[in-house]
């Protein structure tokens, strides 16, 4: 039982060490390079799939395609018998509804397709897949202290998130593991006080194009607990 107390003493004093050693941007690098070791992120060329399994909704199979060296963006959404997708170079976009860029407004309406939407997706997907790497985005503050926090018997570091006015205004808290500085999960708040927002808990690993990416992504409401649903991650 001493020998337990003395080891957990020394555990204790070690990750306290490394909470005031390190700043905010020494712990975003660490992750950066637990999950894309070799710095391919910025020349990401690869695609993947998500299938979104919500309560009360059908499966929604997307498969996204990223060129990030010409600006190059494509998704794919199969919705039971229907496909629509989009595609992006830049600002020019094209829409396709079975295969035809010919659109009725009624389809347009039903499946919400159009330009906006589809770079609103884009931000969205190059965002959480890009994770922690899209921290180093101009317009991100980075908080330059880190504290640490227990989560149902679990240690994280956790880095708080701010965004200058021009880029974004929700505040985000993102969680890594202690020893080796994977992203396990993450939270942002419209309005801290009211606590709206959402938390996200990430489970599993993939590696695409030498990048590790979370395999299961389930939300989750800050208010209630409310489980929303899970993207599930595959290579195909």
């Amino acid at each position: 039982m001493r020998l337990l107390i003395i080891l957990f003493f020394f555990i204790s004093i070690s990750t306290s060490t490394i909470a005031q050693a390190l700043s905010g941007m020494e712990l975003l690098d660490k992750s950066i390079e637990y999950h894309d070791p070799n710095s391919k992120w910025n020349q990401f060329n690869g695609s993947f799939s998500v299938s979104m399994e919500s309560p009360n909704r059908p499966m929604r199979k997307s498969k996204i395609t990223l060129d990030l060296t010409r600006s190059f963006f494509e998704l794919s959404v199969q919705i039971g018998e229907n496909q629509w997708k989009a595609s992006l170079v830049d600002e020019d976009c094209d829409l396709f509804f079975n295969g035809s860029k010919e659109i009725s407004p009624e389809v347009e309406k039903e499946f919400r397709l159009n330009c906006k939407r589809a770079k609103m997706y884009r931000n969205y997907y190059t965002y959480l897949y890009g994770l922690p790497m899209k921290l180093k985005d101009p317009g991100t503050l980075i908080d330059p202290i880190i504290n640490q926090k227990s989560i149902e018997g679990t240690s994280y570091w956790v880095l708080k998130v701010e965004y200058e006015p021009n880029v974004g205004s929700d505040t985000w808290y993102f969680y890594f593991d202690i020893e080796t500085f994977a992203l396990k999960r993450y939270q942002f708040f419209h309005d801290e006080s009211k606590n709206d927002g959402e938390y996200i808990i990430l489970d599993g690993e993939i590696e695409i194009e030498e990048i590790l990416m979370p395999k299961n992504r389930s939300w989750y409401y800050n208010s209630d607990n409310t489980f929303l649903g899970t993207d599930i991650l595959s290579k195909q």
